[in-house]
């Protein structure tokens, strides 16, 4: 299974990127939907699995955690496999190129924009027809699950939801590296699940993950106000997210690879 060396994964990034700025507004919003849902499909099955064993996981929070973190690693496979718009991958993936004066800063912006509230968009639909409306989450054990971890997202300090978002894109956007770094399905399957599976396990914060474990907890019944959504989570995962995928593997691997 042959895989490219780092400096053609950094070619190849910037390549995709001049791609994605092409596609029409239209376009983008669809594919960021998909995107949206898939991580949604992605968390469901996290969810799922991950707490749906407590007489073995409640003494055991290892093997809780990797069992979530084993199954969430479906969305971004889905993502990038089948082909759709994520924003904290194309926080990486964009960079390269821009940084090449390939394309403006305004085209970074708009596509990060568009793709955002179009993930938005998607996983709140996965979250209500998919997940809520079907009762998939409505009984024990993962009705409380869903709930205790909805609001463990919004009892964190800002600083340190900033920071466990650093690390959550950081790891997410070296996985879509080492997706990029295989031509065969195996491969990508391989290089995008290890790291996404690290980052669920170690407890960082994906903003668009996020958008599916919240609101559903809210549905369920957790004590959230949306301004604790917004405000205590998605807006310093958001932020954390951009520095992790970025400055630490966009621009890096840019300044390693590509810069003049």
């Amino acid at each position: 299974m042959s895989t490219l060396p780092p400096s053609e994964i950094v070619i190849s990034a910037e390549k995709s990127a001049l791609q994605k700025i092409e596609f029409s507004t239209r376009k983008t919003v669809i594919l960021g939907i998909l995107a949206g849902i898939y991580i949604a499909m992605g968390g469901l099955l996290s969810l799922l699995i991950g707490s749906g064993f407590p007489e073995i996981t409640n003494n055991n929070p290892g093997l809780q955690k990797l069992l979530s973190g084993c199954m969430f690693p479906l969305g971004l496979i889905l993502v990038v496999i089948a082909g759709a718009e994520l924003f904290t991958g194309n926080n990486a993936i964009l960079i390269p190129g821009v940084l090449n004066d390939k394309y403006k800063w305004t085209a970074v912006w708009k596509n990060w924009v568009i793709v955002y509230f179009s993930n938005f968009l998607g996983a709140l639909f996965f979250v209500y027809v998919m997940v809520h409306s079907t009762g998939v989450v409505a009984s024990d054990p993962w009705h409380s699950a869903i709930k205790n971890i909805a609001v463990a997202k919004v009892s964190m300090s800002w600083i340190t939801v900033f920071l466990k978002g650093i690390g959550a894109n950081w790891l997410v956007c070296l996985a879509v590296w080492l997706g990029m770094s295989s031509s065969s399905t195996a491969g990508k399957f391989i290089g995008l699940w290890f790291p996404v599976m690290g980052f669920v396990a170690i407890g960082y914060e994906h903003s668009i993950a996020n958008m599916f474990f919240i609101p559903l907890g809210m549905l369920q019944g957790a004590d959230i106000l949306v301004y604790d959504f917004l405000v205590s989570n998605l807006i310093p995962a958001t932020l954390g997210n951009i520095i992790g995928g970025a400055l630490f593997v966009g621009s890096f691997y840019w300044y390693a690879y590509l810069k003049k």
